[in-house]
């Protein structure tokens, strides 16, 4: 009797081939898996750059490039106009107040003097003749009033005598008329000289006052032209180093032209030039620091120019302290200006990664020190060593300062 074969549902052919879909399944979930996943890249330590997040002062500066200058220059600028006839002392050498430097000549200048001169001579022998006459003037009519006063006293004396010689009718009335005429004469002739006088000291002050001041602005006009001479002669006006001299025996020189200038060694100031983005950052009092030889000087601003060349401006600062001994004019400084106070901050040294990165984001050391990821950081503050961090880090944790040009998009580093 035959017997039905029953068919089996699990063959070998179909387990292959199941195992083959369940397989391809894995594999395609495993590649989906790999490929959504965090990206990563194997970087060796030696090509990394990690630093340290630390917690301290903080003070945010920027480098400047300074120029040293005088504290003070005075410009010589000619008085007078001439010739170069002598040059007294070199260019570069230092001088004492008043010491001369170079002389010129000016032949107009020598007649306008001589002139003066002249006229001073003539004013003074005019006013010296004018006294004199004036003084005989006064001499004669002092003179002749003595005359009439003597005349006058003696014809008084007469007229009282006949008047009472009149009175007891001894005397001739012709005789008393006679006196008392004479009498009443000189008693006016006394009283008009008096008054001639009087007129003759006024009018005889009045001219003296007039020739004194024609005198004077004689002598006053020729002491203008004598200065104006001597300034022919020019003369260092302060103690200083002359500098920049610009003259040659025989080269004529126009008024008001400047020749050179006098530097005063009293000090130092260092002209700075800023970048005008920091223009409303910086004012007069802010510091800055000249490091050389291992000795830090401080300077302060003194004086802002807001005008803006170039995109840049202005400012001067001088040392509060002491400067360098061999400080020299036109001496280039690398100097730090301080744009605020100190304040405990957290930090990190600066890096290439801030170009990647722009200060949003960077890679951060695992504990075990094996592996960096990528955390959102905020940067605040900056200086040329450092940058201040104001979120996503704290002391002490490591992270990734060197370019991240080569990284990519990468999310995570794998260190070997």
């Amino acid at each position: 009797m035959d017997r039905p074969i029953e068919k089996k549902t699990w063959t070998t052919k179909r387990i292959i081939l199941l195992a083959g879909v369940v397989g391809f399944v894995v594999l395609v979930v495993l590649i989906i898996f790999s490929t959504f996943g965090k990206s990563r890249l194997n970087v060796e330590s030696e090509r990394m750059t990690i630093a340290d997040v630390k917690q301290g002062l903080f003070r945010e500066f920027i480098p400047v490039t300074g120029t040293v200058l005088p504290i003070t220059t005075i410009y010589l600028d000619l008085s007078e106009g001439g010739r170069v006839e002598e040059i007294f002392i070199e260019d570069g050498a230092v001088m004492k107040q008043g010491q001369p430097i170079l002389r010129l000549s000016n032949t107009n200048l020598e007649l306008q003097l001589a002139n003066n001169q002249t006229n001073v001579y003539t004013a003074l022998a005019q006013t010296q003749l004018a006294t004199v006459t004036a003084r005989q003037n006064t001499v004669s009519k002092q003179t002749q009033m003595a005359d009439i006063e003597a005349m006058f006293i003696e014809a008084k004396r007469v007229y009282d005598m006949n008047k009472q010689l009149m009175n007891k009718g001894v005397l001739a009335r012709q005789d008393f008329i006679e006196s008392e005429n004479r009498y009443k004469s000189l008693l006016e002739k006394h009283g008009l000289m008096t008054e001639i006088l009087f007129q003759d000291s006024i009018a005889s002050e009045q001219q003296m006052q007039q020739t004194n001041r024609s005198l004077q602005q004689s002598q006053t006009g020729l002491a203008l032209m004598q200065r104006k001479y001597d300034d022919l002669t020019v003369r260092a006006p302060v103690d200083g180093q002359l500098t920049s001299l610009d003259a040659e025996i025989g080269q004529s020189k126009r008024e008001g032209e400047r020749i050179g200038q006098i530097d005063v060694l009293s000090g130092f100031k260092v002209r700075v030039d800023v970048d005008e983005h920091y223009i409303s950052r910086i004012y007069a009092g802010l510091e800055g620091m000249y490091r050389v030889a291992d000795t830090t000087y401080v300077l302060e601003i003194k004086k802002v120019y807001t005008q803006v060349t170039g995109g840049r401006f202005a400012v001067d600062m001088e040392f509060t302290g002491k400067y360098p001994e061999t400080i020299r004019r036109g001496q280039t400084m690398q100097i730090r200006i301080a744009l605020g106070d100190e304040s405990n901050a957290v930090k990190i040294p600066r890096g290439g990664f801030y170009q990647q990165t722009g200060g949003n984001w960077i890679f951060k050391i695992s504990s075990d020190g094996r592996k960096a990821y990528r955390i959102p950081i905020r940067i605040g503050r900056q200086n040329p060593d450092e940058y201040e961090v104001l979120e996503g880090l704290s002391p002490g944790d490591r992270v990734v300062v060197n370019s991240y040009e080569n990284y990519g998009d990468i999310q995570e580093l794998v260190i070997k």
